[in-house]
């Protein structure tokens, strides 16, 4: 799949995946970083249009690089921060999140919103890890089975989408194993998936058709849709999972 259509199918929206302003904020709270704290040197990673990012500026006294593979995010969170007038407090990077270029324990912060995934939990963690300050926050979303057993379809689903899918207790014992402490964990409601993401995403299938009317894009919708149907279909099974932690 072209990565041009994914960016063309998902740069208008305001968020590449499930949260909202008012879960980021939850997540800041739990986190202990504070506005009245001296400047934070805070990274967030896989950033997209950066919906995170925007509140994590607003919300703290801190210098945020906002990474994310694509530029042409990048491009709208630039121009969404000069709106906001946060652009000061921002910097972006466009590069992958397996290879950031930052000072081993130079940063406060490392938050990631439904980004992890791409490395895998348990690597990303361990990867992170090293660039977080002794005491530094991790802050990550990440798919987690809100059950320990689930219906075939949904299970077959993504155990071949992600394998890594686990559920909380297993992302908390990963987090435990590279030696950070819990401070705080909670599953997205059922508004972050339906009313934040998928339709506003659903919303734009048809325009995104009329720009490339082709096989490829009509199986990248088929497959889009799928997954809304699948978890308007399972909902209670499955969600993304808030993890806050201090690296020890």
């Amino acid at each position: 799949m072209s990565w041009k259509l994914l960016i063309d199918l998902h740069k208008s929206n305001n968020r590449q995946g499930p949260g909202s302003e008012e879960q980021t904020k939850m997540a800041i709270t739990l986190s202990g970083l504070s506005a009245a704290s001296e400047t934070l040197q805070v990274a967030d990673i896989g950033c997209g249009t950066g919906a995170s990012t925007l509140v994590l500026a607003e919300n703290l006294n801190a210098k945020i690089i906002a990474v994310d593979l694509f530029p042409e995010f990048l491009s709208v969170l630039t121009t969404n921060a000069e709106k906001q007038k946060l652009s000061k407090k921002i910097r972006t990077l466009p590069c992958s999140m397996d290879d950031l270029p930052f000072e081993e324990e130079s940063l406060d912060a490392i938050w990631t919103e439904g980004a992890v995934y791409n490395m895998g939990f348990k690597k990303g963690v361990a990867y992170f890890k090293r660039f977080l300050k002794p005491g530094g926050i991790l802050a990550a979303s990440e798919i987690t089975w809100l059950t320990q057993s689930r219906p075939d379809e949904i299970r077959s689903y993504w155990d071949k989408e992600y394998p890594q899918i686990a559920t909380a207790a297993d992302k908390i014992r990963v987090l435990e194993e590279e030696g950070f402490i819990l401070k705080g964990y909670f599953p997205l409601p059922e508004s972050c998936w339906i009313d934040n993401y998928y339709d506003p995403l659903r919303s734009g299938f048809d325009a995104f058709l009329g720009r490339h009317d082709t096989e490829e894009t009509r199986s990248l919708i088929d497959r889009e849709a799928n997954e809304i149907a699948l978890y308007e279909k399972y909902r209670d099974y499955y969600s993304y999972g808030f993890y806050i932690a201090r690296k020890a």
